[in-house]
């Protein structure tokens, strides 16, 4: 496959390691190459066959709309565009493109969003609980989008309940921890998920590419890992 990069961080470079390491040709653009979507012309699409986005909240979005509407299908890692999700997908639809979002591409983080989801149970059974997550001091967000995910997850299976807190931490060059707690009078329950290198988010954002080849329509990677 044909991949166009879009950002030159550090999880976009281990995309551009992962994908070289699947025999794809990989063209990487960065943030000052692309100012005001420069690289993203008709022509510099041509050939195209997925685009992965890596790069910033305030930069997405733009980047999303000039390839949806070129024809290009998307895999998109980068958060902050939420609240425009419905926009997206309409988009989607109309230009009849494939499109994989996530806020976090990891096989590991999605099995530990299934159990997270699971244990919820336990708000219904006098439990209260906490989210935490630890990322890098580099890290613009906060909190995480994979954090907005788990609170969100939990939140639909316990609606009676009030979405869970979460306690955001930046420090060093931690890759990422997420942490959920439910705690009772008689014991507490502790999940968690530690990200030893970027290298699961950037395996799982290819093969989402991968997965995506010939296919149309708007998907959420934890719906989709399993079939990779």
């Amino acid at each position: 496959m044909n991949l166009l990069l879009l950002g030159r961080g550090k999880t976009g470079s281990q995309v551009a390691e992962v994908a070289a390491e699947r025999k794809h040709h990989v063209r990487i653009v960065g943030a000052k190459e692309n100012t005001d979507c420069a690289a993203l012309g008709s022509k510099s699409l041509s050939g195209v066959d997925c685009v992965i986005d890596f790069t910033t909240p305030h930069s997405v979005m733009a980047h999303i709309e000039v390839c949806i509407k070129t024809g290009k299908n998307m895999v998109v890692g980068t958060t902050g565009w939420y609240k425009e999700f419905d926009r997206v997908r309409a988009l989607v639809e109309q230009h009849r493109i494939g499109f994989v979002y996530s806020p976090n591409f990891s096989i590991g983080v999605n099995l530990f969003f299934e159990v997270a989801r699971t244990t919820a149970a336990a708000l219904q059974h006098d439990y209260s609980g906490q989210i935490f997550e630890r990322h890098h001091v580099h890290k613009k967000d906060a909190p995480s989008g994979t954090a907005l995910a788990i609170q969100k997850l939990i939140h639909e299976t316990a609606p009676k309940h009030e979405p869970l807190e979460i306690t955001s931490f930046r420090e060093g060059e931690v890759v990422g921890f997420h942490e959920v707690i439910f705690e009772s009078q008689a014991d507490r329950i502790y999940l968690s998920h530690d990200a030893k290198s970027r290298r699961g988010f950037a395996e799982g954002a290819v093969r989402a590419a991968e997965w995506l080849a010939g296919k149309k329509g708007f998907y959420d990677f934890k719906d989709i890992w399993r079939e990779l």
